[in-house]
């Protein structure tokens, strides 16, 4: 028989504490039966969590999975990144692509209130949405150095994410994996593609069933806004003579400041003051607020119990008229920041001060210039990609999404139609605009079946 002294006890118990400690930092998933806000149990399978990334698991990304309604054992499984880059995973899975919303009702003092949505993507696949990059919804840093983002800062830190995820969901190891986001995550998205596939490739354990990408309204190359123009005279929004008069002094460049003429300079004062009244994110929508609180310069948070001091942030709240559809947003604010929610959903205490739904005004390093070359990689390695655009966006118009997919030179399989379902097009983040039509598309598509 071995005998161990006392102090030998207290090191072995103390070793295990600190690795229980590190375990839950690492990854820590509650399954979560009901929500305030919403009536009786939650019809679908809905876990909350953290997954540590980074150096030291100093970014403690949060996350929402929600298992497919249909078969999640054979389902695929979609990880998405809501675009900003700084917008919440909670914007995605509530105004895009998720199973429930906020009821569109007038703001009364109390809890907002949620309903079920019956063209959710999870109706055909599982899905994680994902809080990054940093200080992104309940994401949060431990570091100064951990709390700077950057694009490969995200790429880098969502591959991590999704390797460590299916460690700890070894259940989905063998499940298709797709990655999908809109807006900004045009950006990122295929080089986190192409990084996991180069993982698989170098034997990165787990193994990840990689099968392609989905992209909506996404920027590629970071000269969208150069189709601004022709897409607002297309939409006779602007007169012939100002387009043919901006074509002609501005010689199709609309975004370089620094090599600009007078002429240029004087025809684009004349479109922005034209448009400036357009909500450039769906031009048939009223120009509604739609950003309640910003914060005014960057903050960290040097340990887990420090808020945000509450001079980084405008806390006045303006509400728009009930029928913005932006009114939503300001309901989710209400929503995010209340005890109870936060309870349900396991939020750390004291790791964030105040939630936003998009956190634009913390610094960015824009160090991927442009996605194209990736798109053209994935291509030629075989892998599925759908991308989709609403055809009232302006923020980035379906001409410069058109403009570079012609670029790749691919033989045209299917002529060009429009894309239809019981209704008109969509906008900026086509799924929250026309989400029956762009659920049609995804379940169409994700089956592997003809659009």
């Amino acid at each position: 028989m071995t005998r161990f002294s006392s102090s030998y006890h207290g090191i072995i118990l103390h070793l295990l504490l600190l690795l229980q400690f590190s375990n839950q930092l690492a990854y820590c998933g509650y399954i979560v039966k009901s929500l305030p806000g919403f009536q009786g149990p939650l019809p679908f399978v809905l876990e909350t969590g953290y997954v540590g990334v980074g150096e030291g698991e100093a970014v403690q990304a949060f996350y929402y999975f929600i298992q497919s309604q249909n078969n999640p054992k054979e389902d695929p499984l979609l990880l998405w990144l809501t675009g900003g880059p700084g917008c919440s995973a909670l914007s995605g899975l509530a105004f895009e692509i998720g199973p429930f919303g906020f009821k569109n009702e007038e703001y009364n003092g109390s809890l907002p209130n949620l309903e079920l949505k019956p063209h959710s993507w999870t109706k055909v696949s599982s899905i994680i949405f994902v809080d990054l990059p940093v200080s992104t919804g309940f994401a949060y840093a431990t570091t100064e150095s951990a709390s700077k983002r950057s694009d490969w800062r995200t790429v880098h830190q969502v591959h991590q994410f999704l390797r460590k995820w299916l460690i700890d969901h070894p259940e989905f190891i063998s499940n298709e994996v797709y990655i999908g986001g809109d807006s900004y995550s045009g950006i990122p998205v295929p080089v986190i593609v192409q990084e996991i596939s180069q993982g698989n490739e170098e034997g990165v354990q787990p193994w990840i069933n990689l099968q392609g990408y989905v992209l909506g309204n996404a920027a590629t190359t970071q000269t969208e806004r150069n189709y601004a123009i022709a897409f607002a005279h297309g939409m006779a929004l602007i007169s012939d003579e100002l387009f043919e008069s901006l074509e002609k002094n501005c010689k199709g460049d609309y975004i370089h400041e620094e090599t600009r003429n007078e002429l240029c300079s004087r025809d684009l004062k004349t479109f922005h003051e034209l448009t400036s009244g357009l909500n450039s994110a769906h031009i048939l929508d009223p120009l509604c607020e739609w950003l309640s609180q910003t914060p005014k310069e960057v903050s960290w948070r040097r340990s887990v119990t420090e808020k945000y001091p509450s001079e980084f942030l405008d806390t006045h709240l303006t509400l728009p008229p009930l029928s913005c559809r932006s009114y939503v947003y300001f309901l989710s604010e209400f929503w995010a920041n209340d005890d109870s929610v936060r309870e349900a959903l396991h939020i750390r205490k004291g790791s964030i001060g105040k939630w936003t739904r998009c956190t634009f005004g913390i610094p960015n390093k824009y160090d991927i210039p442009r996605s194209y070359p990736y798109h053209v990689n994935l291509s030629r390695k075989g892998y599925r990609s759908l991308i989709y655009n609403g055809d009232h966006d302006m923020t980035i118009p379906f001409l410069a999404t058109q403009a570079w997919i012609r670029s790749l030179n691919y033989s045209i399989v299917d002529d060009w139609r429009q894309w239809r379902s019981n209704g008109q097009g969509g906008g900026h983040t086509a799924p929250e605009f026309k989400p029956e039509e762009c659920f049609a598309m995804y379940s169409r598509w994700i089956s592997g079946g003809a659009l």
